[in-house]
């Protein structure tokens, strides 16, 4: 999440807001909030997990990153789901692709 922290200010200026979740209980989503300027939630449960199509480990009783970009209408753009620590997006891959869309959405505008 601190790649996301550093990238936010362009990430704003590009109209993107970034939340965050996980399942930790309050008390320590709150020591991870506290380091963070965007919205960060607690206590993701298996249910919102299936709804998300993410991939839940049993042994130990947590959600693996599950990961969206949407755009301005809410329709999931991108999507990654890891069954273990790699394959994350990152926030400067966030803002190429923002900036991707972008583009082509000028590109459109002038054909």
């Amino acid at each position: 999440m601190a790649g996301f922290e550093a990238a936010l200010p362009e990430l704003s200026a590009l109209g993107a807001k970034v939340v965050a979740a996980s399942v930790d209980p309050i008390e320590k989503a709150r020591e991870v909030a506290a380091e963070l300027s965007f919205p960060h939630g607690y206590g993701v449960t298996r249910e919102t997990g299936k709804l998300l199509g993410s991939w839940w480990e049993d042994r130990r009783n947590f959600i693996q990153p599950s990961e969206f970009v949407l755009d301005d209408q809410g329709k999931v753009v991108i999507s990654s789901y890891s069954a273990g620590p790699l394959g994350r997006i990152e926030g400067a891959d966030v803002i190429k692709l923002i900036k991707l869309y972008e583009s082509r959405k000028a590109e459109q505008k002038k054909a």
